[in-house]
């Protein structure tokens, strides 16, 4: 098992975000967060120029303002869907507003927004709501050997406490269901988790279930797409450990 950390991405290789917000603050603020968390930036002045970018262009993330000139997110993201050849259609999305209301967050959710992102929002927050929704770096390790032992000391104790961080997985596969409708309960269950993996050296998962406790603690919902990524790291975990 492959212990190294990933290096350093260059920049051909960031994964590439859409940012569209017609207030000059916000664009320069969510711009210089997300090239600090390693995104390679686009921006866009209002909806039209949203939309033109993301037909040219594959993102992997969108994040668009509710309230812009010439198209909010709701209208940009229905467009996209409804073009049968742009570049960014079906990609995650997120809506930002100074104000989300319940009634705003049930319309974006019906849109098939992956979340919505009030603000001001914190730097750690977009990136708790990205990585959740996208995944982690692919390159980190799924088991490392090396952090296992770092934290346990023993290989004999590292092996009996990943068999039983398997058993535990298990049984959280058949909880997923239910913990979706449930994000107090879910972010208690993601902290003790994180625990565990970190113990055993699952890197990815542990990372994972960092940033969906994170996104589900400022969002107090669960989003399904970002349930199923936490999904596939999870089961991901339970095969190699099952090595």
């Amino acid at each position: 098992m492959d212990s190294r950390r990933p290096p350093p991405l260059d920049r051909d290789h960031l994964r590439k975000v859409l940012v569209a917000a017609d207030d000059p603050s916000t664009r320069q603020f969510l711009s210089g967060a997300l090239v600090s968390l390693g995104y390679d930036v686009t921006l866009a002045v209002d909806g039209a120029d949203a939309l033109r970018h993301a037909r040219a262009t594959r993102f992997d993330a969108l994040i668009l303002d509710c309230r812009m000139p010439h198209g909010g997110a709701l209208d940009v993201l229905r467009d996209l869907l409804d073009s049968i050849d742009a570049a960014s259609a079906g990609v995650p999305a997120f809506a930002t507003s100074a104000e989300i209301s319940p009634l705003l967050r049930s319309d974006l959710d019906a849109a098939g927004f992956a979340g919505a992102i009030e603000k001001p929002c914190k730097i750690a927050s977009l990136g708790h709501a990205l990585d959740a929704a996208l995944g982690v770096d692919p390159r980190m390790a799924v088991l490392s050997d090396s952090d296992g032992l770092v934290a346990t000391g023993d290989p004999q104790i590292m092996a009996s406490l990943r068999q039983l961080l398997r058993a535990e997985l298990l049984q959280l596969r058949t909880e997923l269901h239910e913990l979706g409708g449930d994000p107090g309960g879910l972010v208690d269950r993601l902290h003790r988790l994180r625990s565990a993996c970190g113990f055993c050296g699952a890197l990815r998962l542990g990372a994972q279930a960092k940033a969906l406790q994170g996104h589900v603690y400022e969002a107090r919902q669960v989003a399904p797409a970002m349930m199923e990524r936490f999904r596939r790291e999870l089961e991901a975990t339970i095969a190699a450990l099952a090595v």
